[in-house]
């Protein structure tokens, strides 16, 4: 069984920010797409909450990175403006916790498949960055029918491997995972990751902030991802994403590889090897994105997600 998300006693409209998010990239407000919230039960007493954009069949699976949610896709999908599902990994946003706290791309994969058999999904690009990246390489590996195309963001199987070390400023907002899971206000909380968010406006990250904060009882609050280590946990091996090597040689649909310009998760070797062991793989970086391409260069990305899928 999964355990519920934790309940924001601070409740809000969660599509209220649409149009102000449309304006600050520079897209139509009165353009974007409806957008509704999906519970899915992808087994007996197992949810996995999603966004759905739009009325038409879904052009794209979208899967985000370890300590985000679905709404980080939020300034991309105003611009492609393209029916589309984006997904809360379990753990994360509004989706179920694991009991064993196992939110690697393998266990990640296989509750995306069963999200996509009850959807009854037609086949559709998938996207996805750093967790969701390896989340996809597993999950089209693994179920290569359900995909024409596979866009992955800023990571690659050897992202974490031994050896790599990134200084907090490097890591950007994603070294929180590393912080306190709580904090005693709103602001608090915003204020440090906008210290940690240099290229994004203060107004874009307290929006972020808030789909991804909840209000607790006590008046305190808590990032909505279960990511912070519990005293008794086993060791996290689904950290180590280096045996999906062999996913990415799997792979049948049409690969593209996305590289923030000043982002260290990714490597030129890292690349190189995405080349060697994919030949036909296209190779995209971006200029002036960080580890969050979808976030820090959205117009940028939905101009490569429109040519690679044209």
């Amino acid at each position: 069984m999964g355990t519920p998300a934790p309940v924001d006693t601070e409740p809000y409209d969660e599509f209220a920010f649409l149009r102000d998010v449309a304006v600050e990239v520079g897209g139509d407000p009165d353009a974007v797409l409806a957008c509704e919230r999906l519970d899915v039960e992808v087994a007996p007493g197992k949810h996995i909450s999603a966004l759905r954009w739009g009325a038409g069949a879904p052009e794209f699976l979208f899967l985000h990175g370890g300590g985000q949610n679905a709404h980080t896709w939020d300034s991309l999908m105003t611009l492609l403006a393209r029916p589309a599902i984006a997904v809360d990994l379990p753990g994360h946003g509004r989706s179920d916790r694991r009991d064993d706290r196992d939110y690697g791309p393998w266990s990640n994969a296989d509750v995306i498949a069963a999200l996509i058999d009850k959807l009854d999904l037609a086949p559709l690009t998938l996207v996805g960055m750093s967790l969701g990246g390896a989340t996809a390489i597993r999950l089209a590996a693994e179920k290569p029918d359900a995909f024409h195309h596979v866009v992955i963001i800023d990571v690659s199987p050897s992202t974490g491997a031994q050896g790599r070390t990134m200084t907090a400023e490097q890591r950007g907002s994603v070294a929180l995972i590393g912080g306190p899971p709580t904090y005693e206000s709103f602001d608090a909380m915003a204020d440090a990751t906008i210290a940690m968010s240099p290229l994004r406006s203060p107004e874009a990250v307290r929006r972020g902030v808030r789909h991804n904060a909840v209000r607790l009882d006590d008046g305190k609050w808590m990032w909505r991802y279960d990511l912070f280590p519990r005293e008794g946990d086993p060791e996290r091996k689904w950290t180590d994403f280096s045996v999906l090597w062999d996913d990415v040689a799997r792979i049948q649909a049409p690969v593209m590889v996305v590289k923030g310009g000043l982002s260290v998760y990714t490597l030129p070797e890292d690349m190189d090897k995405y080349r060697q062991v994919l030949p036909t793989v296209r190779v995209e970086e971006v200029d002036g994105a960080g580890h969050a391409v979808q976030s820090d260069q959205p117009a940028l990305l939905n101009a490569l997600l429109n040519d690679f899928t044209k």
